[in-house]
């Protein structure tokens, strides 16, 4: 049995029940090589809430995409099968209840052999999926688009929201931070220990002042060479663009990628051995027209893609 989108020649895109992609809403991880997961929660965001129905919003929109991915001249579902695996059942409220639920089900994704790829919520679910896959592939490189570092020690006193997952990753031995990088980052902050206190975890950072110095492809170059064929995790927050064209998210931050950039550097992490990726803070009450939740979308698309090519080309 393999997996792949309703046929929308049989069936019109706006019949049926919302799942990513129009994929079979399926809790199995038998003969299958990708999930799409949601993760509903926004108890840990420090501005606009709401990212918890980004799953949803995401899904609703989804059903535009299809099998064929021009760029690349692949038929995803030649190649791969898979499901909309549903969502994380989260906590309200409770962060470290929300964390081992999502903990669990990604190791147990991870210890079949199977991909996952996730929809927030906001950017703390993170640290809950990488402290499941870590338990499966020990410590991974972490490939991170983003405004912001997210590597604050603690916010009125508390170790975890959605600006501290990336220091919290570190102290647990979840990503190797001298085979990840930070590409993006921009806005305000609170001084220049903030960009200090990110390298001096390890990571590498590409701010978006320097990549619009150096380039898209000099910027692809060094993710490559940084993470190298280590195993990884892809992270993007969708305010890595510029709210001109995603303004449905909690934090926004001007000067940021436009759609096409971000797509073309989604696409240049083609090669990279990712063992799972996230799409995160997404939020469609302040989304006119779904052009974020589209963009979430297609970003998705554009990973599992990626996924499609290695099995293409046999790696």
């Amino acid at each position: 049995m393999r997996y792949q989108p309703a046929d929308s020649l049989e069936s019109p895109r706006f019949a049926g029940v919302r799942t990513f992609m129009r994929l079979p809403h399926l809790r199995t991880l038998e003969n299958v090589d990708f999930v799409v997961l949601g993760i509903p929660w926004d108890d840990a965001t420090t501005h606009r809430p709401g990212a918890r129905f980004g799953p949803e919003g995401i899904r609703r929109v989804s059903i535009m995409l299809r099998p064929w991915n021009p760029y690349w001249d692949v038929k995803i579902f030649d190649y791969l099968s898979g499901v909309d695996y549903g969502d994380v059942p989260v906590v309200p409220g409770y962060i470290e209840d929300t964390y081992a639920r999502i903990e669990a089900e990604f190791e147990r994704i991870a210890r079949a052999g199977v991909t996952p790829i996730a929809m927030g919520g906001d950017h703390s679910v993170t640290l809950g999926e990488l402290r499941g896959l870590a338990k499966v592939h020990g410590p991974l490189a972490l490939v991170h688009i983003d405004a912001h570092l997210d590597t604050l020690d603690q916010y009125f006193g508390r170790k975890y929201n959605h600006g501290t997952p990336f220091r919290r990753t570190v102290e647990e031995g979840l990503v190797d931070p001298h085979r990840s990088i930070q590409v993006g980052i921009r806005g305000s902050n609170y001084g220049p220990e903030d960009y200090q206190g990110t390298r001096d975890l390890g990571y590498e950072l590409i701010t978006m002042y320097e990549l619009q110095e150096i380039g898209l492809e000099a910027t692809l170059e060094r993710i490559h060479r940084r993470v190298g064929p280590a195993p990884c995790f892809i992270s993007i927050d969708i305010d890595a663009v510029d709210p001109a064209y995603a303004p449905g998210t909690g934090t926004p931050e001007v000067d940021g990628f436009t759609s096409r950039e971000i797509l073309r550097l989604v696409r240049g992490l083609k090669g990279l051995n990712f063992k799972a990726a996230d799409v995160v803070e997404v939020l469609p009450a302040l989304d006119p027209g779904e052009i974020t939740a589209y963009l979430g979308g297609n970003l998705i698309y554009e990973l599992i893609s990626l996924l499609a090519l290695r099995k293409k080309e046999g790696r």
